[in-house]
């Protein structure tokens, strides 16, 4: 009985896990929990910062203003993560980030803890630098152009001066203004102040972490927004539980928005 040339095949073998295609299928599935993870951080900044507003509004303390635009700001940083993690880095989304993430965020925060410590002209002074690094990020060439997955590293693409420059400024005097002022009121107000501290801490780790990858980039944002929320409402005069903060990061308590009283 002759045999075929079919009859000796063998079945052909599935490809090993070190493959490329199971590398490729593996790292999309990683983008997308980054991509993930870094939205989720945006919407508890978000969802804090709206909290924030609407303690202004009923209050009109100007630090409350201020806290809540700082808190969107790192909302904004963590959606442009989100984005950069799904679709991949290019100059638009790098420029939000870098806008929102390394110039605004710790600024506007500051501003806001100076406008507690009665400093009336760091609200004038917080305007003209938000217009100064929207000028900025829009004018300032970026070469070589963004690409790729990672987070992307400023000095890649970024000359020292004049951009990053005034990013190490407006972060080392906006998180020294945070720092001093709360270290000042300590006494005063020891568990609002710890828990800024706390969140300044946690976010300084956020950004000395930001080589490893998105997902523990996002993990420390949103650490860091729970822990200054926290720590602006309750120098607010706010009572704060553990069971509100979690409300507030589901943006629902017994189907309405939680209240802090």
């Amino acid at each position: 009985m002759e045999h075929t040339a079919a009859s000796h095949r063998r079945p052909a073998a599935s490809p090993p896990f070190g493959s490329d295609s199971s590398r490729n299928r593996l790292s999309l599935k990683l983008h997308a929990v980054e991509a993930l993870l870094a939205f989720f951080a945006a919407l508890v900044a978000l969802r804090l910062a709206g909290d924030l507003a609407g303690r202004w509004r009923e209050k009109r303390r100007p630090e409350l203003a201020w806290w809540s635009a700082g808190l969107v700001s790192y909302a904004l940083a963590a959606g442009a993560l989100s984005w950069g993690a799904a679709a991949g880095w290019d100059d638009r989304v790098f420029r939000l980030y870098y806008l929102f993430g390394g110039l605004l965020t710790a600024a506007l925060l500051g501003v806001g803890s100076l406008r507690k410590a009665g400093v009336k002209h760091a609200g004038m002074a917080g305007l003209l630098f938000a217009g100064l690094a929207v000028g900025l990020v829009i004018g300032v060439p970026l070469e070589p152009a963004v690409s790729g997955a990672g987070i992307p590293e400023a000095q890649e693409h970024l000359e020292l001066a004049p951009l990053r420059i005034v990013a190490i400024l407006a972060n080392t005097v906006g998180t020294l203004a945070l720092v001093g002022v709360a270290l000042g009121s300590l006494r005063q107000q020891p568990l609002s102040n710890g828990l800024v501290l706390a969140g300044i801490a946690v976010a300084a780790a956020g950004s000395a972490v930001a080589g490893l990858g998105v997902a523990p980039t996002s993990f420390f944002i949103a650490g860091a927004a729970l822990l200054l929320y926290a720590g602006f409402a309750t120098a607010s005069g706010a009572r704060l539980t553990l069971s509100v903060l979690t409300d507030l990061t589901k943006g629902t308590r017994d189907g309405h928005g939680a209240e802090i009283t």
